[in-house]
């Protein structure tokens, strides 16, 4: 997990002049313990295609405050775990709704809204079903039937 390339982030960080105050971690195997152990989920992302983590989050039933560019936020809307940031991103909007989400006495509710949501939808196969709807477009355009479908065969099959 978390095997990005760190360099522009060094890079960005030595041009703030925060260099110091940060610290870079190679990837680990034992984030799950780290959403148990947390009060709050943060991912105010800017380009994300999916965010993965929001899913473990609610997995863990941990509360989620992300921004509507993830991929996967509205997760954390239809799970009413958390708070989603309408784009454009506005640092004194995330600010405002980390201070509402500290102080607020729905933290009970969130963690078994995310719980319950998790143990009720299909979250785990995800890319498979991402797979499988590019590959039926494909075969749209394209007039064919050549890749597998749900309705012939999986992906994990042909591969």
């Amino acid at each position: 997990m978390g095997q990005d390339k760190q360099k522009p982030f060094e890079s960005l960080a030595k041009q703030l002049g925060i260099e110091h105050q940060l610290r870079f971690f190679a990837g680990r195997d034992d984030v799950p313990r780290f959403l148990l152990g947390a009060d709050l989920l943060i991912h105010p992302a800017y380009n994300e295609n999916t965010g993965t983590v929001l899913l473990e989050a609610l997995v863990a039933g941990l509360p989620v405050l992300t921004t509507d560019v993830c991929g996967y936020a509205h997760y954390i809307r239809d799970a009413k775990a958390g708070t989603v940031l309408p784009s454009p991103f506005n640092q004194g909007s995330l600010n405002e709704a980390l201070s509402t989400m500290l102080e607020s006495e729905h933290w009970l509710e969130w963690q078994n809204n995310a719980l319950a949501f998790s143990r009720s939808e299909d979250l785990y196969s995800l890319p498979e079903q991402a797979a499988d709807v590019i590959i039926e477009q494909a075969d749209r355009k394209s007039g064919k039937n050549a890749w597998p479908t749900p309705s012939n065969q999986s992906l994990k099959s042909y591969l």
